[in-house]
């Protein structure tokens, strides 16, 4: 007996010790950041000194990427571990009545690590659909939706802060919801009185500057049209604060425990409204503003791991869901002399590296070395199957079939090959526009929407008129098309192309 009980007490012990060395893992998805919107990346006209602690701290990418080039596919992306085309045929992005586009009987990213023994939590914005057919119902239990795909805890926002409905929801319920004020949601007609941006513009605070005859809420047109829910309805100018103070409320009761926190800033996401203790203090107007909101999100996050003695065993990631736009919609941009994608051509929405190539950004004190640069090709696409790795998951066949375990590149550690040596970029449509990179190479098929020169996500959607060849190696901001000079290499893009769309 004795002999069993010891036996016992060593398998307990060693599990004990397995689960000590899973580390937390903190996740921060912003919002529309481009390769150039952050200082460590060579940003000049805004300052962002947390977010280039965690690059002084850790390991900072320059070959990484977005799986699209908007957000809800690459959401989508993210959770799964496969490419959003690859997925049911839905809205690239998807408006704020959309039902879930994951299936709740897929292996999802929380999932997987809940699994692992996790506690998992979602903050921020949403944006992948609420509800089962039909979309949700407003006004009740709001389900299937992110407890339904794995997380313990969501605080969010249904979909965007130019869209409707303007609420938080917090698990499967919308906060403040009074009863006696339904929520009711259309993107097909107008509802209600409530004035339109183009009724009543001289109740707006941002103009647009295309489109939005939609509903008018804290004096933003919103897409959509929305009534009731008053006493529900978010401030804009909160918002990042609200976020902030939910993500640390979820480390500090989750610290006993590993836990995952994913949290996904609205910032610097349109309507940018930052807090009025932000406004005027970036040099490139209300744009920078929000970009340092968001650093101090970032530092906050950083301090409340200090606090609680759980920096050495966290893993902090930050990155962003697409590249950089300057005008999305509202007159809130401030000044183009501030290169939101640095060097990259092409802007949210396009297939050209400023599309997709995004500040990535990890610190694990101890197992990353600090200060150092990476040039591995990875994807927010690679999460899964990476963090599959390095808790000890498994996997089940068939599932998260384009995530590859790009661990070792993550520590630091030296490989052999490259583990990622194809990335499909593709705005979000199931049809396209797609882009290939295959080791330097970039091809760009004829008769994709892109256009380098773009300043709009709409701009960024005209149509090539013939395809595209670069090499990155020698020119990372697609000036020399060299498809006529290479033409085996450009029927080589086309045919693997072909294949990975056709598998």
């Amino acid at each position: 007996m004795k002999i069993l009980c010891t036996a016992m007490l060593a398998v307990v012990a060693a599990t004990c010790a397995h689960a000590a060395d899973k580390p937390n893992i903190v996740f921060i998805l912003a919002d529309d950041i481009g390769y150039g919107d952050v200082g460590c990346y060579g940003a000049t006209m805004v300052k962002t000194p947390n977010i280039d602690r965690i690059a002084a701290q850790g390991c900072r990418f320059t070959d990484a990427h977005s799986p699209a080039s908007t957000c809800t596919p690459t959401r989508r992306a993210l959770m799964t571990g496969v490419y959003s085309w690859r997925q049911k045929p839905g809205s690239s992005i998807a408006p704020g009545d959309e039902p879930l586009t994951i299936p709740t009987n897929s292996t999802t990213l929380p999932s997987l690590l809940k699994q692992a023994g996790y506690r998992t939590g979602a903050v921020g914005k949403w944006h992948l659909g609420l509800g089962g057919e039909g979309g949700p119902d407003w006004n009740a239990d709001i389900k299937p939706g992110p407890l339904e795909l794995g997380f313990d805890y969501a605080f969010f926002m249904p979909a965007t802060g130019d869209r409707v409905p303007c609420v938080y929801v917090e698990n499967h319920r919308v906060v403040g919801l009074d009863p006696n004020d339904p929520i009711k949601v259309s993107y097909k007609e107008k509802i209600g009185n409530e004035p339109t941006g183009a009724e009543r513009p001289d109740l707006l605070k941002l103009k647009p500057t295309h489109g939005h005859d939609n509903t008018i809420i804290n004096g933003v047109s919103r897409i959509g049209w929305m009534t009731g829910g008053k006493t529900a309805r978010w401030v804009d100018e909160d918002m990042g604060d609200t976020y902030t103070k939910k993500a640390l409320a979820f480390i500090e009761q989750s610290k006993a425990a590993p836990f995952f926190l994913y949290l996904a800033t609205h910032n610097i996401h349109v309507p940018r409204v930052p807090n009025q203790r932000f406004q005027g203090t970036a040099a490139c107007g209300r744009r920078g503003d929000s970009i340092h909101e968001l650093d101090e999100t970032v530092g906050k996050v950083m301090a409340k791991l200090e606090e609680l003695k759980l920096v050495d065993n966290t893993l902090l990631i930050f990155t962003s869901d697409n590249g950089g736009v300057m005008d999305d919609g509202y007159e809130d941009v401030g000044s183009l002399e501030h290169k939101c994608n640095g060097v990259l051509h092409g802007y949210k929405g396009s297939v050209y590296e400023g599309g997709h190539r995004l500040p990535f950004i990890a610190r694990w004190p101890g197992r990353i070395k600090p200060g150092t640069e990476s040039k591995a090709l990875i994807t927010h696409l690679d999460m899964v199957a990476s963090f599959a790795a390095l808790t000890g998951e498994k996997i089940p066949d068939g599932q998260c079939r384009d995530s590859i375990n790009v661990l070792p590149c993550i520590l630091g550690e030296t490989t052999d090959k490259p583990l990622r040596e194809t990335f499909v970029a593709h705005n979000g449509g199931v049809q396209g526009p797609f882009g290939l990179r295959a080791g330097d190479w970039k091809f760009i098929p004829a008769g994709q929407p892109g256009n380098p020169k773009a300043k709009g996500f709409k701009a960024a959607n005209r149509m090539l008129p013939t395809p595209q060849l670069y090499n990155l190696a020698d020119d990372l901001p697609e000036t020399k098309n060299l498809a006529a000079d290479h033409p085996e290499k450009l029927a080589e893009m086309q045919a693997l192309l072909a294949r990975i769309l056709g598998k």
